[in-house]
């Protein structure tokens, strides 16, 4: 009996910590989005201080990641409805898709197979266990499209989706880098480089640089998406 209520209270407050680690998540995103948007600093960007400081505090708390993760999951789960929301912008710049679209094709085609090549020789060359491999091969475009494509690929998804968020964070911190040193005056060329490089992340940062430039990067990140999950099968052929 004893027993019993030992691990009745220990469900209880495991159950009481993922629901506060929830609600720390929430408050610190919109908390961290309200200091960027006062400083604008590529530093203080929501995706790469709240996972830093959340992992500060999970690990000085000791909590474990499967109760983290057990009421976080949901805000996982609205990346989908999230993704699909980038086509109301799409719809209203079609004409954009109808002029631009060899350019585009061709730009994610170069994107996706430079980011996949890349991502398997770098893992080969450092002998990066299988799962690793296979977690790379997917890093390239937005985190629901990566995920049904490690589900093809047998890829653990919490590696998938920590590669995803660390390509678009890098992705828009190069990008600015990019800009600074060669000025593209293209909106399509600057909305595309942060799309195709750093997917959901590189689209929020070029919707900061115009509407145009958001729109092109939604364009560019969905069509590498949809292409990415068609090419699932062929992928599982690679040498992980």
């Amino acid at each position: 009996m004893t027993h019993f209520y030992e691990s009745l209270f220990a469900d209880d407050a495991a159950r009481l910590i993922a629901a506060g680690c929830f609600v720390l998540t929430v408050a610190l995103y919109f908390v961290s989005k309200r200091v960027y948007a006062r400083f604008r600093q590529p530093w203080l960007t929501p995706l790469l201080t709240v996972p830093v400081v959340l992992v500060a505090i999970v690990l000085g708390a000791r909590i474990p990641y499967p109760v983290y993760f057990a009421d976080t999951r949901w805000l996982m789960w609205l990346l989908g409805p999230a993704t699909v929301a980038f086509a109301v912008p799409i719809f209203e710049y079609r004409h954009l898709l109808k002029k631009h679209w060899l350019s585009l094709s061709v730009g994610v085609t170069v994107g996706i197979l430079v980011a996949v090549g890349g991502s398997l020789i770098l893992a080969k060359l450092l002998h990066l266990s299988p799962e690793l491999q296979r977690s790379l091969a997917t890093r390239s475009v937005s985190t629901p499209f990566a995920l049904a494509v490690s589900d093809k690929l047998h890829a653990p998804k919490d590696l998938t989706a920590l590669f995803v968020i660390a390509t678009g964070v890098v992705g828009m911190l190069f990008g600015e880098i990019v800009l600074a040193l060669v000025p593209l005056r293209s909106r399509l060329a600057r909305g595309a480089l942060f799309g195709a490089a750093a997917h959901g992340v590189g689209t929020a940062k070029a919707r900061e640089l115009g509407r145009e430039e958001g729109v092109v990067a939604s364009l560019t990140m969905m069509i590498a998406g949809v292409a990415m999950v068609l090419l699932a099968p062929l992928l599982t052929f690679l040498p992980f």
